[in-house]
Order: C-alpha cells, then sequence, then structure tokens
C-alpha cells in the first residue's frame, strides 16, 4: 500500500496505523498478504514495515 501526506510530514498517524492493520487483518482470510504500507511526503517517505508497525 502507498499514499501521501500533502503536509509534508511522512510520519503515519494513528489512522493510518490502523487503517492497515485492519485491511491485513481482512485479507489474510482471503490469502492476501499487505507487505508494507508507504507514506510518501515532501520530507521523504515512512514505511510501516520498517517501523515495527506491521
Amino acid at each position: 500500500m502507498v499514499h501521501n501526506h500533502p503536509s509534508g510530514d511522512p510520519t503515519p498517524s494513528r489512522q493510518d496505523i490502523a487503517l492497515t492493520r485492519d485491511l491485513a487483518t481482512a485479507a489474510k482470510p482471503l490469502g492476501i498478504a499487505i507487505h508494507d504500507h508507504v507514506i510518501i511526503a515532501g520530507e521523504g517517505h515512512a514505511s510501516l514495515r520498517a517501523m515495527g508497525l506491521i
């Protein structure tokens, strides 16, 4: 998954983390794995996987 933060700050919000976890939980019974969720912003990027959030 990937999305942008127009504010320029790539820090994941609580909503970003919750949505990622909810989608991973819903996808698992279907055999779909969420490998990462990357947030792109003007100040860089953030990987929820690298941050240990998924």
